[in-house]
């Protein structure tokens, strides 16, 4: 039996992606906004395609303020756009 590839659901596009094509952004306990690259940070999460076009969508439709409940700084969208390269 193949194994099975877990799926996310992007925030900015709606789409389902394998969860290793995409970044997982984390509101921590104490309310830090944080970029999880090991995908096992504590905290709730919310998951943006690994593209620079999706960071746009996502900021105007403010998809990860929804998502995760706190405003996201300006300087955080380049924290995002960094992690990605």
């Amino acid at each position: 039996m193949p194994k099975k590839i877990p799926m996310r659901r992007c925030v900015a596009t709606g789409e389902q992606f394998p969860k290793k094509e995409l970044l997982r952004i984390v509101r921590t306990p104490e309310g830090e906004l944080k970029v999880d690259p090991t995908g096992r940070m504590n905290g709730h999460g919310a998951y943006i395609r690994k593209d620079v076009s999706v960071i746009d969508t996502a900021r105007k439709n403010n998809a990860l303020k929804r998502a995760l409940g706190v405003d996201i700084p300006e300087s955080f969208w380049d924290e995002i756009a960094q992690a990605m390269k």
